[in-house]
């Protein structure tokens, strides 16, 4: 019994970070299909169990126009992404640093859905490590908040915004989503709750 004790009281002493490494990361797209459209941003933040932090950041030429409506989510045009890397040169420096990590993002269905896809059309192994959706973690630590999506998150929990971070951009995304699984993690150490 006093072995569990201790282990409990361990548990809750544990700084979040601790428990990864963790490659928080967002993608922008040309649409919302996986199959038909296309990443033209990608941001990944890699927190290593001490703390420390390794930023990666990049437009992604999409192979094609990118559609008014997209444009008007995102804010990046045509233009931005003339001189940008395509998915496979831009992936391969996201992978090196997602490497050996828990891959995380908000609704994280979208974001791996459009990697998975993106890998496999360019002849990539699928990423095939842990991961991790900050929303359904949040749904269990938060149970009944009004919305989950990061931007109602973002104002429930007033979360900083520093000059420059704009929404639907994905360095901005990233830097929320990193507050929004410190809040759930921390929460769920407190109840020694399962992950």
């Amino acid at each position: 019994m006093e072995v569990a004790a201790q282990t409990s009281e361990r548990v809750r002493e544990l700084i979040w970070h601790e428990l990864g490494p963790f490659t928080v990361f967002d993608v922008e797209t040309t649409g919302m299909s996986a199959t038909n459209d296309r990443i033209v941003e990608i941001a990944a933040v890699r927190i290593d169990p001490g703390g420390k932090l390794e930023r990666f950041q990049t437009l992604v030429h999409p192979g094609r126009r990118i559609p008014p409506a997209a444009t008007t989510v995102h804010h990046i045009s045509d233009e931005m992404v003339q001189g940008a890397p395509n998915f496979k040169e831009a992936i391969l420096g996201f992978l090196k640093l997602a490497e050996e990590s828990t891959l995380v993002a908000h609704n994280a269905l979208f974001d791996l859905g459009f990697l998975q896809e993106g890998l496999t059309r360019v002849g990539l192994p699928l990423w095939n490590g842990k991961t991790l959706d900050s929303l359904r973690l949040l749904r269990r630590t938060h149970p009944g908040l009004p919305s989950y999506s990061l931007q109602s998150l973002r104002a429930y929990f007033q979360l900083p915004s520093e000059k420059g971070m704009n929404a639907h951009r994905a360095g901005a995304d990233v830097e929320w989503t990193i507050l929004v699984l410190e809040i759930a993690l921390t929460e769920a150490l407190k109840r020694n709750a399962p992950l």
